[in-house]
């Protein structure tokens, strides 16, 4: 069955216009179809179109049920996006199809792209929210820099993953070692100059964990990958125990 991301579906009963006509115009679907819409909230709805308007497709809702994201505690990803686009935009497809609940640019001190729309990016979250059969739609924020990240008050657990060689690797453990898959986690993905030492140590003072990826080094989208795909690994070793 066709699905179809519409925010305010339980209020409108109506697709937004870009979903209209790829519903009505690319899929040529009619009245009496059915189709899923998910509002990006964590609900699914079993739509029946009502009118097959290429604006403004107005559907009845037959059912509805909660689909929250089967990994429970939040992944919430902080990365300093990099200077090709196409790779960050990558990583967020990527992370998105395989579960996260927040994806939050980074603007450090050796950023390579000081400035991002995530406007193109957001499209790019709503499609691999659709395409990976998901409900919830990670929250995107908007360019932040590190300090004021590092700075907010979390009960999360919170890890820093970076390559700084002044902190001997026998110092910092994997982040598969530390992470605890019952409780919310953030994980901060430095640039491709890696994090400034004054980062790393203000991060350290408001209790952040270093953690290790591996013994590669990885480019700054891989890590996020990395990252993302270590703690998914984690809570199904949890849950299968």
């Amino acid at each position: 069955m066709h699905r179809f991301f519409a925010p305010d579906i339980a209020t409108t009963l109506t697709l937004p216009e870009e979903e209209s006509r790829h519903c009505v115009r690319v899929l040529r679907l009619v009245e009496g179809d059915e189709i899923e819409v998910i509002d990006g909230a964590g609900m699914l709805y079993r739509c029946r179109i009502a009118m097959a308007h290429n604006k403004h497709c107005a559907l009845d809702i037959v059912e509805q049920q909660s689909c929250p994201p089967h990994w429970g505690s939040k992944i919430m990803l902080a990365v300093a996006p990099t200077k090709n686009l196409d790779r960050i935009e990558w990583m967020a497809e990527k992370c998105t199809e395989m579960g996260v609940d927040c994806i939050t640019p980074l603007l450090c001190r050796h950023s390579e792209r000081k400035v991002l729309k995530t406007d193109r990016l957001h499209k790019i979250l709503v499609a691999a929210m659709k395409q990976s059969l998901k409900a919830q739609l990670p929250q995107l924020d908007e360019l932040t820099p590190v300090e004021n990240l590092i700075n907010e008050k979390s009960d999360a657990q919170r890890f820093i993953a970076y390559c700084d060689e002044s902190l001997p690797r026998s110092e910092r453990k994997s982040l598969a070692q530390v992470y605890d898959s019952s409780r919310d986690a953030l994980v901060l993905i430095g640039p491709e100059g890696d994090f400034d030492p004054q980062e790393v140590e203000m991060a350290f003072k408001a209790g952040f964990v270093p953690v290790t990826l591996g013994d590669s080094r990885l480019r700054t989208e891989t890590a996020a990958l990395m990252a993302v795909a270590t703690m998914h690994s984690m809570k199904q070793v949890t849950s299968s125990k």
